[in-house]
């Protein structure tokens, strides 16, 4: 996945809570990068509300590198990749890079991965397909930041196939057009 753009390094990136999970995931080797809400609000300048890493590992391998370093680790949702860190008493929700082996219509069979790309691909919405490094360079594959700034809500990939994998995604779709959007319409809609 190519970098290609940079937002501007927000306070909580390098805060020392936030410094500590980073630090002890690249002593064990682990690649880890901001993703999501936290991405999605920095290029916003707006508060946020949690962190989110997705890491190039799996999540056996998060809770190892944790404890190691001494890191409250809680297997939150091992099956499909989740580890939440406890550092300083905030809590990080760490999860393995994935893709959907086989959906359900709201669950999916999940295979862990190191392909960044691959793991976008399977995200809902392009303003949440985006990923960060600590630094602030930006890896948008989709055109989140675009659509972010343009108030646009768009599925990653074909809107239609994206629903049935997850129908769950309607209501969130509504829900971050509110927060987000400012005019609906276009494909995403459509489905």
């Amino acid at each position: 996945m190519q970098a290609n753009g940079k937002i501007v390094p927000q306070p909580w990136m390098s805060a020392p809570d936030t410094a500590r999970v980073l630090a002890a995931l690249a002593k064990g080797s682990v690649v880890a990068r901001f993703v999501g809400g936290s991405v999605r609000n920095a290029l916003l300048g707006v508060a946020i509300d949690d962190i989110d890493l997705a890491v190039a590992c799996t999540p056996d391998d998060t809770l190892r590198v944790l404890i190691a370093a001494g890191i409250r680790a809680i297997p939150t949702g091992l099956e499909h990749g989740t580890v939440t860190a406890v550092s300083g008493g905030k809590h990080f929700e760490i999860t393995s890079l994935r893709r959907d082996a086989e959906t359900f219509g709201r669950k999916a069979r999940v295979e862990f991965t190191d392909d960044w790309l691959e793991d976008a691909r399977r995200r809902d919405f392009t303003v949440n397909a985006m990923f960060a490094d600590a630094d602030g360079t930006l890896y948008d594959s989709f055109g989140g930041r675009a659509d972010l700034a343009a108030g646009r809500i768009r599925f990653v990939g074909v809107p239609a196939e994206r629903i049935k994998e997850d129908v769950l995604r309607i209501l969130r779709f509504f829900r971050f057009h509110a927060w987000y959007g400012k005019a609906l319409h276009g494909e995403s809609l459509d489905a």
